[in-house]
């Protein structure tokens, strides 16, 4: 996965360990070589809970409002917890200012270079780019097992994604799933057309099953 994010965008191409400070993060990189990996998932292993399973965690080195970082959290069976492999973004500050880094990776292009890498390396049932103003806004509660977003994977397993309008783009990743993509422009939870574009590819995916049961909530 991490040799095929080094050619969707820069800010992708080397990570750290996360330290107790950037000077001692920035001493530490990662070597993204399956031995290296495997011996940090190893080291990351919950000691106190079994079913928790394994946990690691990067960062790319970039200032704050430019930063990427990953947290891998795996081979859990808990019924409480989930797996999950999750990529915090750069995003826009709360003046709407936009750093570099934001505007070169908030585009279609390397979101869905991001899911598909991580579809084809994790093989998961389903995967979303898409933003917390969207994902807390506009997704109903319960949740449904599956979520949908600007760009989002599902795996034949969990279905056969149906025809969805214009200008939904949808791509094969080899021959594992569909990923879907809302918007060649910046999908935003501010536009109105935006969100009711994503409303009726909802109901769409709802009908075709690809949702999934809502959630039990805790």
């Amino acid at each position: 996965m991490f040799s095929a994010l080094r050619t969707v965008a820069p800010d992708f191409a080397h990570w750290l360990k996360q330290g107790r400070s950037r000077r001692e993060a920035l001493q530490h990189p990662i070597e993204t070589d399956r031995a290296t990996l495997t011996k940090m998932f190893r080291r990351g292993k919950d000691r106190m809970f079994e079913d928790l399973g394994f946990r690691i965690s990067g960062w790319n080195g970039a200032d704050d409002d430019e930063a990427s970082s990953f947290l891998f959290s795996v081979g859990i069976y808990s019924e409480f917890v989930t797996n999950a492999c999750v990529f915090n973004l750069p995003s826009p500050g709360l003046d709407g200012k936009e750093s570099p880094s934001s505007q070169r990776v908030l585009t279609a292009t390397v979101l869905s270079g991001l899911v598909r890498a991580m579809a084809v390396a994790w093989e998961p049932e389903w995967a979303i780019a898409t933003s917390h103003a969207h994902r807390d806004e506009f997704i109903p509660r319960p949740r449904p097992a599956r979520l949908w977003g600007w760009v989002t994977y599902y795996s034949d397993a969990v279905g056969r994604v149906p025809p969805l309008p214009a200008p939904v783009r949808m791509e094969r990743v080899e021959n594992q799933g569909t990923l879907l993509v809302l918007t060649p422009e910046r999908f935003t939870a501010r536009n109105p057309e935006h969100v009711a574009l994503a409303e009726r590819v909802r109901g769409l995916l709802d009908r075709a099953g690809l949702l999934g049961p809502p959630l039990p909530s805790l």
